[in-house]
């Protein structure tokens, strides 16, 4: 006679950012505790430039109880302390969009650590501006949208992403090595739902073959920085970055692989740190609990 397997507690991650002040933690402790939940995790910063307090807790719950039911009864907490919160299942993937113009390393890397479960994500779709990588992501079995951008369609290019990022239930739009400047309008509408991966040369050296240009003016490290994107071009909040060393008989093609593998890194550690509700906007900063 076999035994019966233990039941497995369902998981949820609490978020929120409100006013500092006395008795947050003590109150969401206690609303965990009287609704049967169990705190697994828990993370919690002051910041006393803003005066702002972040807090992320990891929690299970041994009773039977739904997402909804735990956000309405939390509701009133969040409203006396002027919480901005948030409640996700833990087990809950992300519906996320990949986009990418012509150099295809951060889309390949993306592309490989979900199949293999390195990010919990679900990948809806690859968008590009060009048809390079369709054979790619076909071999994924990610539908591919060949969205050409030119000056006089850019506008409807950008609605059409939209229809797409609504019908298909996108949660984060991640540019993937997309080389095309993103509306206002667009920014605004997907505000803290899109990261933008680049190198972190910026602002020294702009334009056409950062890396060549790097080279040329002897540069010892080479970088990336991932960011969520706003109105302002490649100056959104900061979500990782990351460097490595390099000497000076380095060729600039080996400049260019060594930044290729940083910015894989970098934004797979974005995208995974995003979807696990680790991520919180503190202005123009964030708070990344990781």
């Amino acid at each position: 006679m076999s035994q019966s397997q233990p039941v497995t507690p369902d998981q949820y991650v609490l978020t929120l950012s409100c006013p500092d002040k006395q008795g947050i933690v003590h109150a969401v402790s206690s609303y965990l505790f009287m609704t049967g939940c169990n705190i697994e995790d828990s993370q919690q910063f002051g910041d006393h430039d803003t005066g702002l307090f972040f807090m992320r807790v990891h929690f299970s719950a041994e009773a039977p109880v739904t997402v909804e039911k735990l956000r309405a009864s939390f509701a009133a907490i969040g409203d006396s302390f002027r919480m901005d919160w948030r409640i996700h299942r833990a087990d809950e993937r992300m519906r996320v969009i990949l986009m990418v113009s012509r150099f295809g390393h951060c889309l390949n890397d993306l592309l490989f650590r979900t199949r293999i479960g390195a990010l919990p994500v679900e990948i809806a779709a690859v968008v590009s501006n060009h048809t390079d990588f369709a054979e790619l992501a076909a071999s994924y079995n990610v539908p591919f949208h060949h969205l050409p951008v030119t000056q006089d369609n850019k506008a409807e290019a950008e609605a059409r992403l939209l229809e797409l990022v609504r019908g298909e239930n996108v949660d984060l739009v991640v540019l993937a090595r997309y080389m095309q400047v993103l509306s206002d309008d667009l920014c605004k509408a997907l505000s803290g739902r899109i990261i933008n991966i680049h190198h972190s040369f910026l602002p020294s050296f702009k334009g056409a073959k950062p890396y060549h240009q790097a080279h040329a003016r002897g540069v010892k490290l080479i970088g990336a920085t991932a960011h969520y994107v706003t109105a302002d071009l490649d100056e959104g909040p900061i979500i990782e970055q990351e460097v490595e060393r390099v000497g000076h008989e380095v060729t600039p093609e080996q400049l260019v692989a060594v930044g290729r593998d940083v910015e894989c890194q970098v934004l797979a550690r974005a995208v995974k740190w995003h979807s696990e509700h680790r991520v919180l906007l503190n202005g123009r900063r964030t708070v990344v609990f990781a």
